[in-house]
């Protein structure tokens, strides 16, 4: 029996000794930045006003946003199509790309891919890269640019632009090709195709915006 308050302090000990042991924590990093998106959405398809008019309709199929990066940007992977509608909400203008970066401080867009373009007066452009300065409502790009006009084709590199792509300027040219139309209104179905169809779901069920840029035969070239 006198070996019982014997044991009571040998256990007293280790649990002394047990909970003034240094404590281990494990930390699981905080990784930000341009790493790890802030906010991601899928198969997305928004309006955006401006002046109390529906102006824009961006479709795509993944949104990212790094809000805590250094440069906040948003980022659209798998490439994106923008509408621009006019008061009477009909279809304006379109672009659509294989994929694109947002610089939300900036207000600048970067398209990157098969980037093909309709403004209002239905010319088409084409190019591998092209930016978008919303507060200089500038577009511009240093790359190869082909333009497909009612009665002309324009190639050359780099060029600048009103944002409506209305005025425009090809620094360097490099060729003018005098184009006869048979159907007047080919053109003009074309950009309408480009401007309605490259939304349509692929078979997938995706809408797939960069094949659809890429399909360059429907422009005539």
């Amino acid at each position: 029996m006198r070996r019982f308050p014997v044991i009571i302090i040998i256990l007293a000990t280790v649990l002394t000794l047990w909970s003034c042991r240094e404590e281990r924590h494990s930390f699981v990093p905080d990784v930000v930045g341009d790493k790890v998106a802030t906010m991601t959405t899928r198969d997305v398809t928004t309006l955006i006003s401006d002046s109390g008019y529906t102006r824009y309709r961006i479709t795509t199929d993944l949104w990212q946003m790094f809000e805590d990066a250094a440069e906040p940007f948003w980022r659209f992977p798998y490439g994106l199509f923008l509408q621009q509608y006019d008061q009477q909400m009909k279809p304006s203008s379109s672009v659509v790309c294989d994929s694109a970066t947002y610089y939300s401080r900036q207000r600048l867009w970067q398209l990157d891919g098969h980037v093909v373009m309709v403004n209002t007066l239905r010319d088409t452009f084409l190019t591998q890269q092209l930016f978008w300065d919303q507060t200089r409502q500038k577009i511009y790009s240093d790359s190869f640019i082909h333009i497909v006009r009612s009665d002309r084709i324009i190639e050359g590199y780099g060029f600048v632009s009103n944002q409506n792509m209305t005025a425009y300027t090809v620094n360097r040219p490099t060729g003018i090709i005098p184009v006869e139309r048979k159907d007047p209104e080919q053109a003009a179905t074309a950009a309408d195709t480009a401007l309605t169809d490259s939304t349509a779901p692929a078979a997938t069920g995706r809408r797939n915006t960069h094949v659809r840029a890429s399909q360059r035969q429907q422009y005539g070239y």
